[in-house]
């Protein structure tokens, strides 16, 4: 293998880590604000890595910028995303967890 198939595979391989970690946050944690903020955080990581290592294997300068341009967007949705639910959770009273 080359380095930037090693470099690639790396990341892709702890991107996926980051997926899981996220997708544990969300079976695991107690309520749903720190449920939204293990999956938007870790999903959000987790994709950056995926997306760098796709660049990494890219063929042209205009491949890497879509796939930024779409972690950016995944971003912002997920960002959007992530402060409804939470103001809708608020409004209907549902309160933050405490020990």
């Amino acid at each position: 293998m080359t380095p930037i198939n090693v470099l690639s595979s790396i990341l892709l391989f702890t991107g996926g880590v980051f997926f899981l970690a996220g997708t544990l946050g969300l079976l695991r944690f107690p309520d749903v604000y720190t449920r939204l903020h293990a999956l938007t955080k870790a999903d959000n990581v987790g994709l950056g890595l995926v997306v760098a290592g796709l660049a990494v294997q890219a063929q042209s300068w205009f491949i890497v910028g879509k796939l930024l341009l779409i972690w950016a967007f995944v971003m912002l949705a997920s960002a959007t995303t992530s402060h409804l639910i939470a103001r809708r959770a608020l409004q209907r009273g549902i309160k933050p967890w405490k020990r």
